[in-house]
C-alpha cells in the first residue's frame, strides 16, 4: 500500500518563496476552501507534477513557475510503501528531479527519463492516468474513466490488477521471439547451404573423371600451341643471329673514321691558312713599288718574279684544299653508313634478346604445363575419398536439421507463451475473473447514491446501462449529475479493487469541486455517507467553494487566500 504522508511546495503557481506544506495523514477528512484563484487546487497540480512531471490541470510547464519570483520552483512529496520511505523532489528554474529511498538517492547518474520510469513502474506501479483514476476526481480538466479510450481504460485496469507485468514480460519475450526467429532463419539458411553442398558433392562424383580428362586436354592443347611457338621463335632467332653477323662485318671502327676526318679537317685548315698568307703577300707585291719598312724601291723584275711564284703556290695549295674537301666528304659518308649499320645492329640485337626471353618463357611455361599434366594423370579421382566427403556433408546436414528442429521447437514455445501474455491471453482471463466484481461494486456505490440502474462493464470495458424497466442507456445520455454519480462509483470501485490488490492501494483520496458541480443536496449527503464509510486508513481531501455548508462535515479545514498576490494557507480547524 502507498501511504502518502506529506507534500510541500514553493514558487509554484501563485505560491511565493515560502513553503506551503500539507500533512496528508493528520486527519481522515480535510476540507480545502477558498475563493476563485486563491490556490485551492494547487495541491493537485503540485502532487501530479512531483510524481509524473505534469500538473493535474492543463497548464504549460513554463506557467507553473511563480510569475513574480520567476524561479526556484520546488515540490517535495513524501510517502511510504511497507517499511520503505520515499521522497520525491522536482523543480524548475533550475530543473530538479531526485528520488530518495530510505534517505538514499536512487541512481543519481541515471537519466531523468529512466528515473521517471523507475518511479512509475517499480515504486508507484501507477502511471499518470491510473493514478488520477484511483486518487483524484476532478471537475475541470479531469477525464473520468468513462471518457477514456478503450486502450487507456485497459491500461488503468491492468495497473489496478497489477497485471502490467504480463505486458512487460511480453515485451521482453518479443526480443526472445525475434532472436529465436532470427536463429530459425539462420538455421534454415545453413540447412539449405548444407543441402546444396551435398548435391554439389554428388555432382562432383559424377563428373570428376570427365573434368579431369578435359583439363588434361586443355593443358595438352596449350602445350602444343607453345611448342609450335617455340619452333617459330627459334627459327626467327637463327635468322636474327645471321643478320647480326652480317651487320657486324659491315660495321667498321667509327672512331678511327672520326679521327681521320678530324685530321683531314686540320690539314685543310692549315692549307687555308697558307693560302690566306700567299694571298696577302700577292696583294702586297701587286699594290706596292717600295718597301714600307725601309722605303727602298722594289725592282719590277723581283716584283714580277714574286707575283708569279706566289700565284703558282696559291694554285697548288687551292688544289690541295679541294682534295681535302673531297676526302672529308667521303669520310663523313663512311661514318654515316657505319652509324646507320650500328643502329640497325642494335635493333636486331634487341629483337634477338626479346626472342630469347620469349623462348625462355615459353619453355618454362611448357615445363610447368608438363608438370600439371603429369599431376593430373597421377591424381586420378579417388571416388572413395569423395564418397567419404559426401558422407561428411550428409552427417552435417542431419546435425543441422536436428539443430533447426530444436530452434523451431523453442520458437513455437515462445510463440505459445507470447500468445498467453497478449491481451487476449492470461490478462484477459484475470480481467474476466474481476469484471463481475467490478460490476458488483459499481452497482453497490450507485445504489448508495440512490441511482438505481444496472451498470455493466464487459471485458472490453464498454458499458451497458439499463434502467429498472430494462431500457438501455449510454454514459453520454445521462445528465451531468448522473454522470457525476457514475464517475464517483467508478472511483470508489477502483480504490476498493486497488485495496484488494494492495500493491496499488493508497490512503489518499482527493475530490476537486465535486460537491460544487452537479450533485444536488441528496447526492451530497449520499456522497458524504460513502466517504465516512471508507474506513480507517483513508485520508480524504475535498476542495470546494461550499465551505459554509460543508465545514461541519470535516475534521480539518484548510483555507487558501491571496495576500499581496501570493497564495497563503491557514488551518481553520
Amino acid at each position: 500500500m502507498i501511504t502518502f504522508e506529506s507534500i510541500r511546495w514553493k514558487n509554484f503557481l501563485s505560491t511565493g518563496d515560502q513553503w506551503t506544506e500539507i500533512d496528508f495523514c493528520e486527519s481522515p477528512s480535510t476540507l480545502i476552501v477558498g475563493s476563485n484563484g486563491a490556490g485551492k487546487s494547487t495541491m493537485l497540480d503540485a502532487l501530479c507534477f512531483a510524481l509524473f512531471n505534469k500538473p493535474f490541470r492543463k497548464i504549460n510547464r513554463g506557467q507553473l513557475v511563480n510569475s513574480i519570483n520567476e524561479k526556484g520552483l520546488k515540490v517535495e512529496v513524501c510517502f511510504s510503501i511497507g517499511k520503505d520511505e520515499y521522497r520525491v523532489f522536482r523543480g524548475a528554474k533550475p530543473n530538479l528531479f531526485e528520488v530518495y529511498k530510505n534517505n538514499k538517492m536512487v541512481d543519481q547518474d541515471a537519466a531523468a527519463k529512466d528515473t521517471q520510469k523507475y518511479l512509475e513502474q517499480s515504486v508507484l506501479k501507477l502511471n499518470y492516468k491510473s493514478f488520477t483514476q484511483v486518487v483524484i476526481l476532478g471537475s475541470s480538466t479531469f477525464v473520468p474513466f468513462m471518457q477514456l479510450g478503450a486502450s487507456v481504460r485497459r491500461e488503468v485496469i491492468e495497473d489496478l490488477l497489477d497485471i502490467q507485468i504480463f505486458s512487460n514480460m511480453n515485451s521482453l519475450l518479443k526480443d526472445r521471439v525475434r532472436s529465436a526467429q532470427s536463429q530459425s532463419n539462420d538455421c534454415g539458411h545453413v540447412l539449405r547451404l548444407t543441402k546444396e553442398k551435398v548435391e554439389s558433392q554428388q555432382k562432383l562424383l559424377d563428373s570428376l573423371k570427365e573434368v579431369n580428362h578435359n583439363r588434361q586436354e586443355e593443358k595438352r592443347k596449350r602445350y602444343n600451341k607453345n611448342s609450335k611457338s617455340i619452333e617459330e621463335v627459334k627459327s626467327n632467332h637463327i635468322k636474327l643471329k645471321d643478320e647480326i653477323l652480317v651487320l657486324q662485318e659491315e660495321v667498321g671502327d667509327v672512331e678511327v673514321q672520326r679521327k681521320f676526318v678530324r685530321k683531314l679537317r686540320q690539314g685543310q685548315a692549315d692549307k687555308k691558312s697558307e693560302l690566306k698568307l700567299i694571298a696577302n703577300n700577292l696583294k702586297f707585291f701587286k699594290s706596292h713599288d717600295q718597301c714600307p719598312t725601309c722605303t727602298q724601291s722594289i725592282s719590277t723584275t723581283f716584283k714580277n718574279n714574286q707575283v708569279d711564284t706566289l700565284t703558282g703556290s696559291g694554285t697548288t695549295i687551292a688544289t690541295e684544299i679541294e682534295a681535302f674537301t673531297q676526302d672529308i666528304t667521303e669520310a663523313v659518308s663512311v661514318i654515316t653508313k657505319i652509324e646507320e649499320t650500328s643502329a640497325k645492329l642494335y635493333e636486331v640485337r634487341s629483337d634477338a634478346t626479346a626472342q630469347e626471353r620469349e623462348l625462355v618463357r615459353l619453355e618454362k611455361e611448357n615445363l610447368e604445363i608438363s608438370k600439371q599434366i603429369l599431376e593430373l594423370q597421377q591424381s586420378t579421382p579417388n571416388i572413395d575419398q569423395e564418397k567419404e566427403t559426401l558422407q561428411g556433408y550428409l552427417a552435417e546436414y542431419k546435425t543441422t536439421e536436428k539443430d533447426c528442429a530444436e530452434v523451431n521447437q523453442q520458437l513455437d514455445e515462445f510463440q505459445v507463451v507470447s500468445s498467453l501474455l497478449k491481451d487476449s491471453g492470461i490478462k484477459s482471463q484475470i480481467i474476466k475473473k474481476y469484471v463481475p466484481i467490478f460490476n458488483q461494486l459499481i452497482n453497490k456505490y450507485l445504489s448508495s447514491m440512490e441511482f438505481f440502474v444496472n451498470f455493466t462493464l464487459d471485458e472490453e470495458f464498454n458499458e451497458v446501462i439499463k434502467s429498472r424497466f430494462r431500457d438501455e442507456f449510454s454514459y453520454a445520455s445521462f445528465s451531468e449529475g448522473e454522470k457525476q454519480k457514475i464517475d464517483l462509483a467508478l472511483l470508489f470501485t477502483w480504490r476498493e479493487v486497488a485495496r484488494m490488490k494492495n500493491s496499488v492501494a493508497t490512503n489518499l483520496l482527493i475530490l476537486d469541486e465535486v460537491f460544487d458541480s452537479s450533485l444536488d443536496s441528496s447526492g451530497t449527503g449520499e456522497l458524504l455517507q460513502i466517504l465516512k464509510s471508507l474506513g480507517d486508513g483513508t485520508n480524504v481531501f475535498v476542495i470546494s467553494h461550499k465551505g459554509d455548508i460543508l465545514v461541519d462535515k470535516f475534521l480539518r479545514t484548510l483555507k487558501f487566500e491571496k495576500v499581496n498576490d501570493f497564495s497563503k494557507m491557514s488551518d481553520e480547524s
